[in-house]
């Protein structure tokens, strides 16, 4: 059964990532290699003080608080909306970076388009903005079958990634999730969350798609030379780079500042990698002295533990 401590481990995870990588995003691979991150930074790219996170952090936490009720695409559109205007689970109050395919999509959400129909279909549309906060969907991993599962985390990308690829991707990162929240260690639970996810990516509607993911899908992806390894906003690319950071890792801390060091969406790559890590090792073995500056910690704790109490009425 989930417990309180296995949605916190994911959800910090998640944020102390996005928060350590807030403070360097754009900056180059080779400036990372010079001046790599080791601790809990402020300011920089976006002058935010020490513990602050982004919108991967915002809507992660937006999508965990609306399944505390329920699964409504619709609910979960508003919270993003209500996120983008006011500011809601924004680590301060206020919204200081928005993807622009987000942007496009809540809007067209906000002007009455459905959920699964908001999000943009184009080539150029896949950007890692809904993978960078499905995360919360892998704990009703023991509450829907898997196939509904998976359906409906493609449906919840939709509300602002509808391509395919997007979608793809998202169910991949929650497969593998899923295995870890299992006990799996991070080989077994990548290489059974892959033979998990491939049984369902078996159609032809797939077909054109899974050539991206060849990479991911090869089982070895950690075994890519580093300097192989991209690590711009483009969805393959972090779902490759978090999932690279978690396999050539031995610990929380070492899997997310191979993240961020990677340089380029430092943020994202560490939420995503911070996620999968922080379910694996533990929110306890994430260091305190990251815990402690992250902006809105107990309000994270509280509804780490209101998720948790859904989950067990729902088994």
């Amino acid at each position: 059964m989930i417990t309180t401590a296995n949605v916190l481990s994911g959800l910090m995870g998640l944020c102390v990532g996005d928060a350590l990588g807030v403070p360097v995003e754009f900056t180059s691979r080779a400036e990372r290699l010079k001046y790599p991150v080791t601790s809990m930074l402020g300011y920089g790219t976006w002058d935010q003080p020490p513990g602050t996170w982004s919108d991967d952090s915002s809507l992660t936490l937006c999508l965990a608080e609306c399944l505390c009720e329920g699964f409504s695409l619709d609910v979960i559109a508003k919270s993003f909306w209500r996120w983008y205007k006011e500011g809601y689970w924004a680590a301060h109050g206020e919204v200081f970076d928005i993807g622009n395919t987000t942007f496009l999509a809540l809007v067209n959400w906000h002007r009455g388009a459905s959920p699964l129909k908001a999000g943009g279909t184009g080539e150029n549309s896949n950007g890692n903005g809904s993978l960078m906060r499905i995360l919360p969907m892998a704990y009703f991993y023991q509450t829907w079958t898997f196939r509904e599962l998976i359906e409906r985390v493609h449906q919840v990308s939709c509300i602002t990634h509808a391509h395919l690829r997007s979608q793809m991707a998202c169910g991949i990162y929650i497969s593998i999730a899923v295995q870890l929240l299992a006990g799996l260690e991070p080989k077994a639970a990548y290489l059974q969350g892959l033979d998990n996810i491939q049984s369902l990516y078996s159609g032809d509607e797939y077909l054109l798609e899974k050539p991206h993911f060849a990479r991911v899908l090869s089982g070895d992806i950690a075994r890519i030379p580093i300097k192989e390894i991209n690590s711009g906003g483009y969805v393959i690319d972090t779902l490759e780079a978090s999932l690279w950071c978690l396999l050539n890792s031995s610990s929380y801390a070492q899997a997310v500042l191979e993240a961020i060091n990677l340089g380029g969406d430092t943020d994202t790559n560490a939420a995503v990698t911070g996620g999968l890590a922080g379910i694996y090792y533990g929110v306890e073995n994430i260091p305190t002295e990251w815990l402690e500056q992250i902006a809105r910690k107990q309000e994270i704790i509280d509804l780490a533990g209101r998720l948790a109490i859904t989950l067990s009425s729902r088994v």
